[in-house]
């Protein structure tokens, strides 16, 4: 008997989007053009532009949720913040794929690509920014790019999502110090004994503050999907090239070491201690 499951399906794409074209996929998959010979260099471009297609749809569900919890609206914020730990998750498990190439692999085309480095990626340093780790030194590697460096620069000076968080824990009716809520944005958070009681008085009563617990909580999801993250580009990189400095200069594993020290949202952290 002859298959006819697929027969009515839509073949003649002359005068209709396909899904091809809807994804643009020629130009997508014509953006891989290694510069070497080497066979691994093709899974370095992959695993690091597809890192940044996660990272942009990050920027955007951030973006948005950032948008909503400005206005104090917080249940459909939360649902993006989960998008955001779902891409993160993604994130994390491409460094698996990547550390398949051995160090002698990556030695075939390390010096072809010179003084570029995952240091200089704008997305990266733009989701930092959004969630707090603010460090004007490091737009510096965007003075090229007008728009990026632009961008960069709007997000280093406006609150972060921990900074909107603090809002809606003040006009929850919880005190804090008008220091917290109306500083430069532009400077490193530094951690509050007045935030922590707040965000305890939250956790001690879940019922009766429940969307500020629930904000919380996810924030801490955002947090340790970050970390793991960072930790498994470490432990890939440490893999990879040991100890060697970085191509964009830095310090490499050192580096990548004290980036895991940040705290993003410290009372948060604090007030499992505390409870």
């Amino acid at each position: 008997m002859k298959d006819t499951t697929y027969q009515a399906a839509h073949t003649d794409f002359s005068h209709d989007l396909s899904y091809g074209d809807y994804l643009r996929l020629e130009t997508l998959l014509a953006a891989q053009q290694p510069l070497t010979e080497a066979h691994d260099e093709m899974l370095f471009i992959v695993i690091h532009q597809v890192q940044e297609l996660w990272m942009k749809l990050i920027i955007h569900e951030l973006n948005s949720a950032m948008g909503l919890l400005q206005q104090g609206i917080v249940d459909p914020a939360l649902k993006m913040l989960a998008r955001v730990c779902r891409a993160q998750e993604q994130m994390s498990a491409s460094w698996e794929v990547l550390a398949t190439m051995t160090p002698s692999d990556y030695l075939q085309f390390r010096s072809a690509f010179g003084r570029a480095s995952g240091f200089q990626s704008y997305q990266y340093r733009l989701i930092e920014f959004l969630l707090g780790n603010k460090e004007p030194f490091m737009m510096k590697p965007h003075r090229h790019k007008p728009e990026q460096y632009r961008r960069l620069e709007a997000a280093l000076h406006a609150p972060s999502l921990y900074d909107l968080a603090l809002r809606l824990l003040a006009q929850g009716g919880l005190a804090l110090p008008e220091a917290v809520l109306k500083r430069d944005f532009a400077k490193p958070y530094e951690p509050q004994e007045a935030v922590a009681e707040a965000w305890l008085t939250v956790y001690r009563q879940p019922e009766r503050y429940w969307d500020l617990y629930y904000l919380a909580e996810k924030l801490v999801d955002v947090e340790v999907n970050f970390r793991r993250w960072r930790f498994s580009h470490l432990t890939t990189v440490e893999r990879t090239i040991g100890h060697k400095k970085g191509t964009g200069g830095t310090a490499g594993v050192a580096y990548l070491k004290r980036a895991l020290e940040i705290v993003l949202f410290p009372e948060l952290w604090q007030v499992r201690t505390l409870l």
